[in-house]
């Protein structure tokens, strides 16, 4: 589209084509031009695909514009609550749908018909017609020299004045360039607040009606040829082009924090998994060894007992030869070689008893040695079947054989300390992956509370560069929000209803 297309009223067709099957028949407390009007501007603040919606963010930035326009507090507590059972439902708002919600007067109870209309005709101005300023001042002819009242509008490239504020009978244009300024001029000719727009084949001299006003004005045409110079669009498309920008940096920042978050938790599963690995086999191995320990003792009990037994047989049999030879004293001298004998064989069967105790122990030890062998390491059974044979020769050799039980004992035992080494250094990784899983939170927190500081901040600075706009020619009210733009009578009346409500409220 090129020339000079007015897309108000290709938007005013497109809306007589819609508005009448989508409007809600529900009674709104907004005209039908309003409705247009907030309309085109969810036009322009919705998101870049189809079906249109408008997301929470800019209808949060929305609600704010026309909050300030109307000149009341902006309730932050109450939108969150509306946020959180949007967000819970979808993603964002269609047009019918927003123009629902404003002209239901959820967001500005309080304020009546003509205000609310007031603060969308604003709002629609800067947004939609890149009305940056305007208002009434007196202009300087270049022929007659005379002094002549005009409506002042400011827009990106250009300053048009009319007769009136309704805009019918425009008088003419200040096209600005990169080239052109402002300057302020002192009082001169009964006239104060004077300042100058230099142009390159014309120079206009302007007085506002106060000091403030004058230097809004000025402030406002060195942004707008600023703007110009650097090739920027108009600030509040500027800055609806940096929320949109924010928001996808911050949708970008959270998917790949999900992402960080999700291979930790994958990590950790598989430590903990591994961790329980360990964990069974260390139970095992203690179980194991708890059972050969048992088995050792009881086996210890045993020979101890068996060893008991013996040693009372031997001494009641030592009773009874005493015995016998204390009745056979006489015949002492005739026994005497035989009680000899008889005592070098208790002695040689005492000996004999003592290596047959041991070599049934070796042989206990050495069989639950091979049984222990034989369950642990199945796979072995070539080397078990070698030891078998090697235990069978060192029966006679029981020293050698205790040696080496023992050294197998201390191997063992090494690769159990090895085993509760290798436990607590996953432990140990286990509380690492633990406190980088917290820092990672941490990091989550952080960038949600930069997200809700960087829309203040946003919000706050487009409040800032939020040029005043003026009221009518009637002498100005000033209210604790600035110059009203409205008359007396207004006033009076709005008193009066605010003074109702108070007392209905008492």
């Amino acid at each position: 589209v090129q020339g000079n297309f007015d897309k108000v009223e290709f938007n005013r067709m497109c809306w007589t084509l819609c508005a009448k099957k989508n409007l809600s028949k529900s009674p709104l407390l907004i005209s039908d031009e309003d409705a247009f009007k907030v309309w085109v501007i969810f036009n322009f603040l919705s998101e870049d695909k189809y079906p249109l919606i408008i997301v929470p963010e800019e209808i949060e930035y929305l609600l704010k514009k026309l909050t300030e326009a109307m000149g009341a507090g902006w309730q932050q507590e109450q939108f969150d609550h509306y946020k959180i059972a949007l967000n819970t439902s979808r993603e964002g708002l269609s047009a019918w749908e927003l123009i629902d919600l404003i002209g239901s007067g959820q967001f500005s109870k309080g304020m009546d018909r003509q205000t609310v209309s007031m603060a969308i005709n604003e709002v629609f101005n800067e947004l939609i017609l890149d009305v940056l300023k305007q208002g009434y001042m007196l202009k300087k002819g270049h022929k007659r020299k005379n002094w002549t009242e005009r409506w002042f509008v400011l827009k990106p490239n250009i300053i048009s004045y009319y007769v009136s504020e309704d805009l019918k009978d425009k008088k003419g244009d200040i096209i600005l360039d990169g080239n052109c300024c402002v300057e302020a001029l002192p009082d001169k000719d009964g006239k104060k607040c004077l300042f100058l727009i230099k142009c390159l084949d014309k120079s206009f001299e302007i007085s506002a009606s106060d000091k403030k006003k004058k230097q809004e004005w000025i402030q406002a045409i060195q942004t707008t040829v600023s703007l110009l110079r650097a090739g920027s669009p108009p600030p509040h498309k500027e800055a609806r082009q940096k929320r949109k920008e924010l928001r996808q940096k911050l949708l970008a920042e959270q998917e790949e924090l999900e992402r960080q978050m999700k291979e930790l938790q994958t990590a950790n599963e598989n430590k903990q998994k591994e961790l329980e690995t360990v964990r069974k086999q260390l139970e095992a191995a203690a179980a194991r060894a708890a059972e050969e320990e048992k088995k050792r003792l009881q086996t210890q009990v045993e020979l101890q007992d068996r060893f008991s037994l013996e040693l009372e047989r031997e001494k009641m049999v030592r009773q009874k030869m005493e015995e016998q030879v204390a009745q056979k004293s006489s015949e002492l001298e005739q026994y005497l070689q035989r009680v000899r004998e008889l005592e070098e064989m208790y002695k040689q069967l005492q000996e004999a008893l003592e290596d047959e105790k041991q070599a049934r122990q070796d042989e206990e030890t050495v069989r639950k040695l091979q049984a222990r062998l034989l369950e642990e390491e199945s796979a072995k059974r070539a080397e078990l079947e070698k030891w078998h044979l090697q235990q069978q020769q060192t029966i006679q050799m029981t020293e050698a054989e205790k040696q080496e039980l023992e050294n197998q004992r201390m191997i063992k035992e090494q690769a159990l300390q090895v085993a509760m080494q290798q436990l607590e250094q996953l432990e140990l990784e286990r509380k690492e992956a633990l406190e980088q899983y917290e820092e990672v939170k941490k990091k989550l927190e952080t960038a949600a509370n930069n997200t809700k500081s960087w829309k203040d901040k946003v919000a706050h600075h487009e409040g800032l560069i939020r040029l005043i706009e003026p009221g009518s020619k009637n002498p100005h009210l000033i209210t604790n929000w600035g110059p009203a733009a409205f008359t007396e009578a207004e006033l009076e009346q709005r008193e009066k209803s605010w003074k109702g409500k108070k007392n209905a409220s008492d």
